[in-house]
């Protein structure tokens, strides 16, 4: 049936199509192609949710063997439309090659629906207004279908495969409650069955900000989410690792780094539901996000008086870095993930702890899916409380990095968890160590911080010889023959401390080790081995050796071999860091 345009309800115009050999085919122009004409006894359909696209559809010989080099392969993905559009749109699109080795065998069965959309949504045709975007995610994939005039037993297989969205496997339907079965619409449901719509938080911080600071900003968004989950259900999706200024080895690739390769999801979900981004993708239907809100101060600064916790929606103070594409949608950094779109940007001016965003999030905007950008401009809800230590104690990093740093203080210097009584329980939860049981291993810990510090011309920073000095002192007073010295130091300065300090041990990666931990996974090392040993020494104001401070609390040393800094020469007034203990 066409509208009054003369546009088809559910598709597209063959006018829509314009070069020369495209045919039409479920509302999308599929550009002609030659493919490989050997003949296919059967078709068969596997599922892949873990990567981008939603369902990957894999062509088989009537000999078993997966035709991945030879036959034409599809790649089903969702976008999701505003407005009047409906919430999915299927597109056919040809799988980009590096993902034509990825296989799906591996799916378990009865995951699930790979895309995320409801069955309720799969059939429903877009709105006009969102071919253009259509098209646009297409030509960026140099969509090439066959003629399915000359192709019938194609279509059939193509056909299979979209049936295969609205009739889930035997299995995995067996798995469901009964009520959520097939024959049961989402209208038919009872109130108590339908299942509660899930929201998305994400969120990402100012671009210089470090691997360490942006841990805390974790804490915060996590105390968020907590307050969110009192009213509706909200999921947090982890923003992913990438372009940091402290992150400078060459040759290597740190962009979309899912947070599993630095911790243990799990874990973090024993404290709040997190979900990775690429999850976000396959759940929510595609690289969009319905609001972003960018976190800004007040343009008219803190009045000295009463504090007051505040929000309002104002006028944008700094240039957005976000850019509108021809369609109208925000570009931007995104994490790496070029395709990614914001549907609408606005500013929000702040002071306040991270809840106060909380009723605009209930209130002010019924998006599904909420980015909260310059999320470091939020405080902390109870800095130091139970519910901060709750998060980061549920910040465990992930078992191999882990292992590489038990690995690594076994063989060079001599430690061990038995001999220096630092038992690690797998479930934080479970972990609740009386302070001064930990011992540490026979070393000294110690966190050197240079670079940006020392060319700021920061006065409590100490100069190699100072620090070397110190450390000399230490080993002495605490009857240690070695130091483990976590730096950022340039290589001419390496060189010196190793002179000035020859009992200095560091862990120097591979370039096959580099490759694997990356540089945030050899952060975790680093602060791994310095927070099992017998006494550790910091740098005035770090993040780094705040988080060390921290790790040494959760594993129970005495807060007196934990909380110590480096003083500069010419500083006056050298005070030690604060201690923060836990609460359990």
């Amino acid at each position: 049936m066409e509208e009054a345009s003369g546009r088809p309800e559910n598709g597209l115009l063959m006018s829509d199509c314009k070069k020369e050999g495209d045919r039409l085919f479920s509302g999308v122009c599929c550009d002609k192609t030659r493919g490989n004409s050997s003949k296919l006894k059967e078709g068969r359909f596997k599922l892949d949710v873990r990567k981008r696209f939603c369902l990957l559809c894999g062509v088989f010989h009537s000999d078993g063997s997966e035709a991945l080099a030879h036959s034409h392969i599809y790649s089903l993905y969702f976008l999701p439309c505003t407005g009047d559009c409906s919430p999915w749109i299927v597109s056919l699109a040809w799988l980009p090659a590096q993902h034509k080795g990825r296989m799906a065998s591996d799916v378990p069965e009865g995951s699930g629906n790979p895309g995320g959309a409801e069955p309720a949504h799969r059939h429903q045709p877009p709105a006009s207004h969102c071919w253009a975007l259509l098209r646009e995610g297409l030509s960026h994939h140099q969509t090439t279908l066959d003629m399915v005039a000359h192709r019938p037993g194609l279509l059939m297989l193509l056909l299979l495969g979209l049936a295969t969205l609205a009739f889930p496997p035997r299995a995995a339907a067996q798995s469901l409650p009964a009520a959520l079965r097939a024959g049961h619409a989402a209208t038919s449901l009872p109130a108590s069955a339908a299942a509660p719509r899930t929201r998305y938080l994400l969120y990402d911080v100012n671009p210089p900000e470090g691997f360490n600071l942006r841990r805390d900003v974790y804490i915060r968004i996590a105390s968020l989410m907590k307050t969110l989950l009192k009213s509706e259900n909200w999921v947090l999706v982890l923003p992913p690792w990438g372009r940091l200024y402290h992150w400078q080895s060459p040759d290597i690739l740190q962009v979309r780094i899912p947070w599993s390769e630095f911790f243990d999801l799990p874990s973090l979900n024993r404290n709040i539901p997190v979900i990775e981004y690429e999850q976000f993708l396959a759940e929510s239907g595609g690289p969009f996000i319905e609001q972003i809100y960018v976190l800004q101060g007040y343009e008219e600064g803190w009045k000295e008086g009463t504090w007051e916790e505040k929000i309002d929606e104002r006028p944008c103070i700094d240039q957005l870095m976000y850019s509108k594409d021809k369609h109208q949608y925000y570009r931007g950094w995104f994490w790496g993930y070029e395709e990614t779109r914001g549907l609408n940007v606005s500013c929000l001016s702040v002071q306040g702890s991270a809840s106060v965003v909380a009723p605009v999030l209930l209130k002010n905007t019924s998006a599904q899916s909420v980015m909260l950008d310059r999320a470091e401009n939020l405080l902390h809800d109870h800095y130091g409380g139970k519910d901060y230590w709750n998060t980061r104690r549920s910040m465990v990093f992930a078992k191999h990095l882990r292992v590489a740093g038990d690995e690594f203080r076994n063989k060079y210097l001599q430690s061990t968890d038995e001999a220096d009584r630092t038992h690690y329980n797998e479930d934080w939860t479970q972990m609740k160590v009386k302070m001064g049981t930990a011992l540490g291993g026979p070393y000294l810990g110690v966190h050197l911080r240079r670079k940006d510090f020392i060319w700021g011309h920061r006065e409590d920073v100490p100069s190699l010889h100072g620090a070397a000095k110190k450390i000399h002192s230490l080993l002495k007073t605490h009857k240690l023959e070695k130091v483990f010295i976590a730096t950022d130091a340039v290589e001419d300065e390496i060189a010196l401390l190793k002179k000035l300090v020859p009992e200095m041990v560091r862990f120097e990666p591979t370039w096959e080790e580099l490759e694997l931990y990356k540089d945030g996974g050899l952060a975790v090392i680093d602060q791994w081995i310095c927070a099992h040993a017998r006494y550790f020494i910091g740098t005035s104001v770090s993040t780094f050796s705040f988080r060390i401070h921290e790790e040494r609390e959760i594993l129970g040393f005495d807060p007196k071999t934990t909380y110590n800094r480096f003083c500069g020469e010419k500083e006056r007034n050298c005070e030690q860091p604060t201690h923060w203990k836990i609460v359990y």
